[in-house]
């Protein structure tokens, strides 16, 4: 491609039609990119970006990238820099640490260049003017699909064009799904955005259908596996117990709409997180059964995942570690279990798993017509995926086609790649494909031809790791249950009051229950009232014998877990990519990146995905000379096989929503940033009628402003202060979050972090320098607005929470009323949402001087103190290190600036630990890290 007015060429790496299409479209005008998933977006971004890139002189800002993209673009910009040979590329910095000082980054905009900069830096670094708006020449923000009006990203777009009417600014989005929810959805996000024209570009667009279907395509075999009657028989009891709680959900009078409360929609990977943000504005009325549904939907379909991608004793463990963490806590008396796990479809599951990998052994002493007694021993029965013997067939069949035609026909290599959904599958099929030709002892007497590719040695090694597990995992069980079984006598012996009758009724008043008192007061067993059949000792050693290593398991390497990559050059060499498989997990826009480096002749999709079905089109139909086949593995009549022709399905349906809307959407008007005001609202906004002492009428032409802790622009609350015209100063504050005006200070908290603030008295220390250094200190308690305004939730009748959680909100308002009569000058506001919280600012800010924010940096900071020093400290760890045994408030500051992290703390020795925080405090912070589960 020729640049523009002259300039040198700029070579692209855009070979396809639809690609160059949007190219020029995106050079002309500013628009929003909506692009269907697989269709290369970022390849069109990056070769937007290099365009400007190799002009030179330019500021270009990429907003909302993660890490992977930003080493990906900036991979992609040096080499299409060294491609096209332009000297004023200067390729993409990152900025997306605090720790890059400020004079630092002052620097780097100045020298210009492409910036990927994480949205709180670039905020604050708008506001203070150290990147100047008016200097950008454009920005670019990907996945505006998460942009809404509150957002950080939202206010970064307004601060922008405010004061840079000239600047470029285009948006891409690969996701159609969350621009059709809602009214209007597409118009308000194209407000949002600042933009006035949409382009979509879905899959059956004529161009993209004509630019990967007109030339030769991939390729590609479909093939339907048929599951195990084992597998069907759990999916069809998954199904039947996903079935009965979207049943009971219906019943329960939520007030919502339940049209899409469906199986079909169950089985879309966010079914669980929308009907929750369906229910959080009503959360606190929600019975507690309906909130149990509402998590067991998440567990069930975690459950049918599991099922299709986990071997048969992997399932099994986790079917185990379900139920354990669905049991009563330890000496609780109450029924209180899933319901879903009452249901014989859930008996179903549990049994036919465990089946799928051991049963009874019959004895030759039985019977037929005993057949119902319970055998003494058991058998392995280790159940195979039926996708590994395809597989193996599949690889077989590549293995026979590159033996007749050993010539390489193209440009590919000869690299086999399998596709599969995450890191634990890719790790069962290396596994896999390294042991499928080793087999048991008694299997060695068949000929080395008839015997097939086989799991057996994996699936035996997998069974004797289980059964050491269980063992383990019941020892841990009953440690634990021991301590709390002693924590619990305890604290009903102290409860045991005769004059107190809190949690019950008056002794007159009392109830008789069935059984005496004997009955009533006795603790459940450890195991409670739902519990499966066990296995004895006895059966679980004959098993063990069953599956002891044989001399050719001795032969096999094991696992490496951690490769500490010393003497790399004896050891390691690149791989001949003509004889390599390569099996490696779904990864969104980075498996395009896959297939460019690896160029592989035959790809193996072991699990579905539409997305990479198109890249694999884009792949082809980019590349003349390159040949791929491709194998398509799906369970045929399964959830998997279900779930994607329903996700091709909604995906078309959005984009078909989104071109309706866009032919019947009236032009978005943008104010360039700027809050509609009234000028004599404005006038009368800035007058000054203070005149006590002498003064006079006066009126100023600045707007009101408000100094800001840089921490809180993770919240929504800036944001809405700037919309409401206010001036907003970002600082690095040492007293309060927010200084309105020379005497008022607030301090902001959300309710979870007001628990959080109480627990660790930071709270307390944070009220006292306010009292010291403002005349009106405010604690702010801030509440979400979908959620309930109010600390103590209404009860449900039909549940009775435990003693701890029943108190929460009680504790929470007796600790608020002890914070008053310690600080008697502190006020409290409390605000239901952002929104109210900026109206209160504002009436706080009506007719009063406006703040100094020097002033209000230097409050609190000792002689020579600097204030961005504790910064670099991460508060979450800090909180966590607090909650240790022996750390206190004097001590932690002395492990903070000696130790790395909490990983480093926890393996100090006690020598270490008693040299930085003394003796006591050293053992019991050493003896915590140190405990070991097993111990009594």
């Amino acid at each position: 491609m020729t640049g523009e007015h002259g300039k040198p060429p700029v070579k692209l790496s855009l070979p396809l039609e639809y690609q160059q299409d949007l190219f020029n479209e995106l050079r002309s005008e500013d628009e929003l990119v909506l692009l269907a998933r697989g269709l290369g977006l970022l390849r069109v971004v990056i070769n937007l970006l290099h365009s400007f890139d190799a002009a030179g002189n330019n500021l270009i800002v990429v907003v909302g990238a993660d890490e992977r993209e930003n080493g990906w673009i900036g991979e992609a910009l040096a080499e299409h820099a060294a491609v096209s040979k332009s000297s004023m590329a200067r390729g993409l910095s990152q900025v997306n640490t605090d720790a890059m000082s400020v004079g630092t980054r002052e620097k780097m905009y100045s020298q210009g260049g492409i910036f990927s900069i994480t949205s709180r830096i670039l905020v604050v670094d708008l506001l203070s003017k150290l990147l100047n708006p008016e200097t950008v020449t454009g920005l670019v923000v990907l996945h505006s699909e998460r942009i809404v009006a509150t957002s950080i990203e939202a206010f970064i777009i307004r601060i922008y064009r405010q004061l840079n009417k000239q600047g470029f600014l285009k948006a891409f989005s690969d996701n159609p799904e969350p621009f059709t929810t809602g009214f209007s959805p597409l118009a308000s996000m194209m407000r949002n955005l600042f933009l006035r024209k949409p382009s979509l570009w879905p899959r059956f667009h004529v161009t993209v259908a004509k630019s990967l279907e007109g030339r030769k395509k991939a390729e590609v075999i479909e093939l339907e596996v048929p599951m195990t009657d084992g597998m069907r028989d759990i999916q069809n009891a998954v199904l039947e117990c996903v079935e009965v709680s979207i049943g009971e959900l219906r019943k329960a009078d939520t007030g919502l709409e339940l049209d899409d409360w469906t199986l079909d929609s169950a089985l879309h990977r966010s079914f669980d997180v929308i009907i929750r943000r369906q229910l959080d504005p009503i959360w606190h009325r929600v019975s507690f059964r309906t909130r149990q549904i509402v998590n067991d939907l998440t567990v069930l379909r975690s459950i049918l995942h599991a099922l299709l991608t986990y071997d048969a004793v992997s399932f099994n463990k986790y079917l185990d570690t379900i139920l354990a963490a669905h049991q009563p806590p330890p000496g609780s008396t109450r029924q209180n279990q899933s319901p879903w796990l009452f249901l014989d479809a859930a008996n179903t599951i549990f049994e036919t798993a465990k089946r799928r990998v051991y049963s009874g052994k019959p004895t030759e002493e039985e019977s037929p017509a005993s057949s119902n007694a319970f055998p003494d021993s058991l058998r392995p029965i280790l159940e195979e995926q039926p996708k590994w013997s395809l597989l193996a067939e599949v690889l077989e069949e590549i293995e026979q086609d590159n033996y007749i035609n050993p010539i390489p026909r193209d440009d590919s290599n000869g690299t086999i790649l399998i596709m599969c959904s995450d890191q634990g599958t890719c790790r069962q099929l290396r596994e896999y494909l390294q042991n499928m030709h080793v087999h048991p002892a008694e299997d060695l007497q068949e000929d080395e031809e008839d015997r097939k590719p086989s799991a057996m040695f994996m699936m035996r090694r997998k069974l004797r790791n289980y059964l050491g597990w269980k063992r383990d995992f019941a020892r841990v069980s009953a440690s634990l249950f021991a301590e709390n079984q002693k924590v619990l006598d305890g604290f009903t012996d102290q409860r045991e009051n005769p004059n107190g009758y809190r949690g019950k009724g008056p002794p007159n008043k009392r109830r008789r229950t069935r059984g005496g008192a004997a009955s009533a007061g006795a603790g459940r067993p450890i195991n409670s009232s739902l519990q499966m059949a066990e296995d004895k000792e006895s059966q679980v050693a004959s098993l063990m014998a069953d599956i002891q290593p044989t001399d050719a398991d001795a032969m096999q390497k094991d696992e490496v877990a951690v490769d500490s990559l010393e003497d790399m050059e004896d050891y390691f060499e690149l791989y001949d990519m003509n004889d390599l498989l390569v099996i490696h997990p779904y990864d969104g826009d980075m498996d395009e990146h896959v297939l460019e480096e690896v160029r592989p002749r035959y790809v193996i999709m072991y699990e579905p995905d539409a997305a990479f079905i198109r890249r694999v089109e884009v792949y082809r139909s980019s590349h003349e000379d390159r040949n791929v086949r491709v194998y398509f593995m799906y369970y045929g009549g399964s959830v998997e096989e279900q779930r994607y022709l329903s996700a091709v399905r909604k995906e078309k349906d959005a984009f078909t929503r989104l071109i309706k809307e866009k032919g019947n959407m009236a032009l978005t008007l943008t104010l360039d940033g700027a809050a509609p005001t009234d000028p004599q609202e404005q006038f009368l906004r800035t007058v000054n009628t203070r005149i006590a002492g002498g003064g006079r009428l006066a009126a100023t032409a600045e707007p009101p402003r408000v100094v800001v802790d840089v921490r809180e622009f993770r919240s929504s609350l800036p944001s809405l202060l700037h919309g409401r015209s206010m001036v907003v100063i970002p600082c690095m504050l040492t007293v309060g979050d927010y200084v309105l005006t020379p005497t008022i200070c607030i301090e902001r908290k959300s309710v979870r972090d007001l628990i959080s603030s109480f627990k660790n008295g930071r709270l307390f220390n944070q009220a006292e320098t306010m009292l010291q250094h403002y005349k009106h200190p405010m604690l702010l308690i801030e509440f979400d607005q979908n959620k309930s305004f109010t600390l103590d939730p209404f009860a449900d009748n039909s549940f009775e929470k435990s003693i701890k959680s029943a108190d929460d909100s009680r504790d929470l308002q007796s600790k608020i009323v002890l914070l008053t009569i310690a600080f008697p000058r502190l006020k409290i506001i409390w605000s239901s949402s952002p929104y109210q919280t900026a109206e209160i600012f504002a009436e706080l800010k009506n007719k009063q001087d406006e703040p100094d924010p020097v002033k209000a940096v230097q409050i609190g900071l000792g002689m020579g103190e600097d204030p961005y020093e504790q910064q670099s400290f991460n508060t979450t760890p800090q909180d966590m290190l607090r909650a240790v045994p022996g750390i206190t408030a004097k001590n932690m500051m002395r492990l903070i600036l000696e130790v790395g992290d909490l990983r480093e703390v926890s393996n100090l020795g006690e020598a270490e630990l008693d040299e930085m925080i003394g003796r006591e405090a050293g053992r019991q912070v050493h003896r915590f890290f140190n405990r070991s589960v097993f111990d009594e």
